[in-house]
């Protein structure tokens, strides 16, 4: 049945006679199956080695097809639970998902439901039955991914407060005044065009609900005057009309939680600088104010270009208040208390309803002072201090004098900035000194609770793909829920003492082969000499990475068999990055691509492992293949 089905598909394209390079692709693209070119080129140069000419018949077309397709491993599999090698029966396919895919609920509807999803031949498929081209097509499938497909959508609770984690849900847009009163976006003090800030938020409408439902945050970084200010609130209102979030929800105040994300879907929220306090916003609510604004020192508010070891250093305007007299302060220049004041527009002030920019003055008044509405953004290095994560920690300990006192304060710091985060939403942004617009590891700053931790999206590497692999979860609605011991006022967790929060995890990940994988970029041909790395990233105890061996020659269809074992403590806070590389030479691999997932989204069983490239682009036929357990 296999070869007539077979046959039947292929033979209009035959009618005319045999057919070249272009028509076999041309052939296994009407047959839906994905293909590598510089692939498909060595193995077709492969069959036409056997005769002469640039042409194939029907039956080196099935061999070609067979090599691409017929995989061994694949093959091992079906024949174990095949009674007669040729046909898989619903109740032995059954057996292969309770069995081998860790399916324990899976029943006959389960069965059925697959054999008549991905069954080609409908005499096999009439019959309840799988050949071994369905087994191939399931075997494929997204429901044989790695990722756990009940994470692929939103499954969280979206009713809790909205001190979440985004990930492409929060915008930062930097905001100056341009020509004919018309506000502009572009990145300040660098060459990076100008955009009239009008066509961007004309894009965020158009494009800010179509990939999630959930809340959308502008963090407005505004160097704008109060002239253009109010034209950006115009913008804002004008543009987004009642996506734009500008009074609180059910238009009162609620000052001691956020509400939820699911309270908040499809609305676009301003976080910006702001004049007074909510109520007083309201009380304006009904009055004409345009042309008005207020003046607020530096100690008002939170900026991003604050003159810290963060941030290059910015031309400041001197205040007005300040004499000549005043240089001849014994207080050495860069000690100097620095005063800087600014005017904000009532009308953009009062589009901030649940996220207003407060200055992060110290744990200790946050927690007396700062209201839930109120967020925080810190530089990294600082917000490194503050959760005192050092990348010489075990050096820095031994050549302490008193060990378990700096232990001791590495636990209470971090517990301090883990209790800060249970309560307001902390903001990381990376220091203006990477000049290359380098990125910083995001775990170390969602492991003590921050909800925002912005990227330099443009760059990419590890770090973009650990932020890609950490909002694949709850359906990649941008928003992923914090473990309940980063969400509880009184948690005693940190990243270094973990303590009765650990729930350790023993994983196993038997490596068996990879299929496509990228060729080489210095191959003339289809090869890459192919290995494997799987890094664990998460708590500083969890951290781990594993090396497969090199084969040699081989990106087409290496195999490798090797099993890696990790013990992890924390595996809500867990990623895991399958990074497959090309040995170029002893000291130096050439990345052919990677996929990056949190550890709770694993899949049991055997797994198809999609890989993705550098610009974060999926390479459709490239996959490596895996038996994944833990407990």
């Amino acid at each position: 049945m296999s070869h007539t089905w077979f046959w039947n598909i292929i033979q209009n394209d035959f009618k005319t006679g045999n057919i070249d390079f272009e028509g076999c692709m041309r052939l296994l693209e009407k047959m839906q199956i994905n293909f590598d070119e510089d692939h498909l080129k060595h193995i077709f140069k492969k069959t036409l080695d056997k005769h002469s000419g640039d042409i194939i018949s029907m039956d080196d077309f099935k061999a070609i097809y067979r090599a691409l397709v017929h995989r061994p491993e694949f093959e091992e599999l079906f024949k174990a639970y095949s009674m007669d090698g040729k046909i898989l029966p619903d109740g032995q396919l059954l057996k292969f998902l309770a069995k081998e895919q860790f399916q324990t609920e899976a029943n006959e509807t389960t069965a059925l439901e697959i054999i008549m999803k991905y069954e080609p031949i409908d005499e096999v498929r009439k019959k309840k039955q799988m050949s071994f081209e369905g087994f191939i097509r399931y075997m494929n499938s997204e429901e044989c991914s790695i990722f756990k497909s009940q994470h692929k959508s939103v499954y969280q609770d979206m009713t809790q407060p909205f001190a979440l984690l985004k990930g492409c849900r929060c915008l930062e847009i930097d905001c100056w005044d341009g020509n004919n009163n018309e506000p502009v976006v572009y990145h300040g003090h660098t060459l990076t065009s100008k955009i009239p800030f009008r066509s961007v938020i004309h894009v965020i409408d158009k494009y800010a609900f179509m990939s999630s439902a959930y809340p959308l945050v502008l963090s407005l970084e505004n160097h704008c005057s109060p002239k253009q200010q109010e034209v950006m609130a115009e913008c804002l209102k004008t543009i987004l009309g009642d996506k734009l979030l500008s009074t609180p929800i059910g238009g009162e105040v609620d000052m001691t939680r956020l509400p939820s994300p699911e309270a908040l879907k499809f609305k676009v929220l301003v976080k910006n600088k702001k004049v007074g306090t909510l109520e007083q916003s309201l009380l304006r609510m009904d009055d004409d104010y345009r042309g008005e604004a207020e003046e607020l020192s530096d100690s008002d508010f939170q900026s991003d270009d604050e003159d810290t070891d963060d941030t290059l250093p910015l031309q400041r305007t001197r205040s007005p208040t300040k004499r000549k007299g005043d240089r001849k302060s014994s207080i050495p220049p860069q000690k100097k208390p620095k005063v800087r004041r600014t005017k904000i527009a009532l009308v953009l002030s009062d589009l901030v309803v649940y996220t207003k920019s407060q200055k992060f003055v110290s744990f200790e008044h946050s927690q007396q002072h700062q209201q839930c509405y109120e967020n925080n953004s810190i530089g990294e290095s600082q917000a490194r201090k503050l959760a005192k994560i050092s990348g010489n920690f075990f050096w820095d300990l031994c050549n302490h004098k008193d060990f378990l006192t700096k232990i001791l304060s590495f636990c209470l710091s971090a517990k301090e900035f883990i209790s800060h985060t249970t309560r307001f939403i902390t903001r990381i942004y990376p220091k203006g000194t990477r000049m290359s617009s380098s990125n910083y590891n995001p775990v170390e700053f969602w492991n003590v609770g921050c909800q925002m931790v912005a990227l330099n999206f443009q760059t990419p590497g590890t770090q973009m793909e650990l932020q890609d692999g950490k909002f694949l979860d709850n359906g990649g609605c941008g928003y992923v829920l914090k473990p309940a011991f980063l969400r509880d006022h009184n948690t005693t967790f940190t990243p270094r003492n973990v303590g009765a929060y650990s729930k350790p995890m023993s994983l196993s990940i038997r490596l068996i082969s990879g299929h496509q994988l990228p060729p080489s970029a210095m191959s003339k041909t289809n090869k890459a000499d192919p290995l494997v790395q799987i890094e664990i990233y998460g708590v500083p105890e969890d951290q781990a990475r594993k090396k497969s061996s090199v084969v040699k020659s081989n990106a087409l269809c290496p195999k490798w068999n090797e099993t890696f074992s990790f013990n992890i403590q924390v595996p809500e806070l867990a990623m895991i990055r399958f990074c497959v590389e090309d040995e170029v030479s002893l000291v130096s691999n050439e990345f052919l691509g990677q996929y990056t997932l949190p550890v709770m989204s694993l899949s049991t069983g055997y797994r198809n492992i999609p890989l993705i490239s550098k610009d974060g682009i999926k390479l459709e036929s490239a996959s490596l293949f895996a038996h994944v357990w833990y407990y």
